[in-house]
């Protein structure tokens, strides 16, 4: 074998393990009504996205260290095979519980992935190629956002919900066999201190917030014992957390960066629409199927349009930087993405289906001029020692934004659900087998016309509070968006450091 067709292969490997992984973020979205209706637990919904996030979030800096330590061929396969497992076992899943355990352990795999596939492409291609690789893997992302809902919806309308997790098992296979026979890897060992003491505290800390969102005013009352000890171990852990990071070698998060403004408002912006973005994900598709009775694979189409605005606007705005200015083109991100937030919350269960799509064109355009900017912005910030860490800071606060958002709409949706019961039903709750109504999966079951009118209003209510709090989120986005510094030549800085 030639070393030409050695990188071209193991090049293959990484853009289906990229692939593999991006789309399990996406593929769930379109799944999880007929999912929650097999299963049963909308109250637990929030938790199968939360906790891939999480999962993924902790352990995707501590795979970039020990990739220098023990090279990139072991991380990357044991990162591969845990993926697999987790995926097969979330297929096999009985219980909302067991799923939400089996999405844990695919993050925890996932975590892998990403840092150690762009070492590898750096390893293997010179500096100008390897700037053309990392944007074609970034395309990937775009074509994951494009296929995952529609593949969730296939499977589901055709198949079983289950198979959006079992056919993770065959395209993983061949990502880790063309790694293992093709890579052939002289790394240099480096000595890292891994930040493990950090990860903890902060794996404690948001674990338990995400908890107390998520059982707040469901199993526990708000002004419980429980939830206020909840809370109570977060701010320490967090505390904890930054005393950590203040005083390690190598921190999972530099707080040093967060002290330059184009950073720190970035971050927050970045955090912000990241909740945007899964609210999105996650609440349309379940209108779409619940509320108006659509099909899961027209779920998936609705989505689409956001995964091709977002690349359009993304090339777009990349131009137009260099005329505009940096702020300017986020300012218009922005601006889009609350734009169709406002439409978001004027839907109601007789609107006509292009305003779905219209609004994910919009908010996906908005996406697009919004994100790229924030890139550029942060690492024309620090010298090029400092670029890495300052991009894997934005990108925790995007996955970390998308935690908490997933976790604070979920609390909210679900106390919409309950209240919204028992204004229709009264403090009796409705017919036993409601949770199976509520995600209209229940189609064993012939169910009354009064009955589903109900359940329509039940679930327009609660997604209706869920898309202002969404609209809430949109506004707090443009704001921090205000506050970036101008940077008309940030492109330009960049380049000529």
């Amino acid at each position: 074998m030639t070393h030409e067709t050695n990188r071209s292969m193991v090049t293959l490997a990484m853009m289906v393990g990229i692939l593999l992984t991006a789309i399990d973020t996406t593929v769930v979205s379109t799944a999880m009504p007929r999912i929650v209706a097999n299963l049963s637990g909308i109250n637990l919904l929030s938790w199968v996205f939360a906790i891939y996030t999480l999962t993924t979030t902790i352990t995707t800096p501590i795979y970039g260290k020990l990739a220098d330590l023990f090279g990139r061929k072991v991380v990357f396969s044991v990162g591969v095979v845990v993926f697999l497992l987790g995926s097969m076992l979330s297929g096999a899943s009985q219980s909302m519980i067991q799923l939400i355990l089996f999405r844990a352990l695919q993050g925890i795999g996932a975590g892998a992935v990403m840092p150690v596939t762009f070492t590898i492409i750096g390893d293997m291609y010179p500096g100008e190629q390897r700037a053309r690789m990392q944007g074609v893997f970034s395309s990937v992302w775009g074509i994951a956002g494009i296929l995952g809902p529609l593949m969730g919806g296939f499977f589901v309308d055709y198949w079983s919900w289950r198979w959006i997790f079992y056919i993770n098992l065959p395209v993983g296979i061949v990502s880790l066999l063309l790694v293992l026979f093709y890579l052939h890897e002289n790394f240099e060992r480096r000595p890292h201190k891994i930040d493990y003491w950090g990860a903890a505290f902060f794996t404690v800390g948001v674990s338990s917030l995400l908890y107390a969102l998520l059982n707040g005013g469901q199993a526990y009352a708000w002004n419980s014992p429980v939830i206020f000890g909840l809370f109570a171990l977060t701010a320490v852990a967090l505390l904890v957390f930054f005393k950590v990071e203040s005083s390690v070698q190598e921190p999972m998060l530099p707080l040093s960066l967060f002290g330059l403004r184009v950073i720190a408002v970035a971050n927050v912006a970045s955090f912000l629409s990241s909740g945007v973005l899964i609210a999105s994900n996650v609440y349309l598709p379940m209108w779409i199927q619940s509320v108006l009775d659509h099909s899961a694979t027209r779920s998936g189409l609705t989505l689409m349009p956001m995964s091709i605005g977002w690349p359009i606007a993304s090339t777009i705005g990349g131009r137009l930087m260099y005329k505009v200015g940096s702020k300017a083109i986020s300012v218009v991100g922005g601006a889009l993405i609350l734009l169709g937030c406002i439409w978001l919350i004027t839907i109601h269960i007789h609107s006509p289906y292009w305003y779905l799509i219209a609004i994910m064109v919009i908010i996906g355009l908005g996406m697009g001029f919004s994100m790229t900017p924030f890139t550029v912005l942060i690492q024309a910030a620090v010298p090029w020692r400092l670029r890495g860490a300052a991009t894997a800071s934005n990108s925790l606060m995007r996955t970390l934004g998308q935690t908490v958002g997933i976790a604070v709409y979920g609390t909210w949706f679900n106390d919409a659900i309950i209240r919204q019961t028992r204004v229709q039903f009264g403090q009796g709750g409705g017919p036993s087998n409601l949770s199976g109504f509520l995600s209209l999966g229940d189609t064993t079951t012939p169910v009354p016309p009064e009955l589903l009118h109900t359940v329509h209003v039940i679930l327009s209510d609660a997604l209706h509070g869920v898309y202002v709090a969404v609209l809430g989120t949109a506004v707090l986005t443009l704001i921090a968006i205000l506050f970036l510094p101008l940077h008309k030549n940030a492109v330009k800085q960049q380049v000529t450091e």
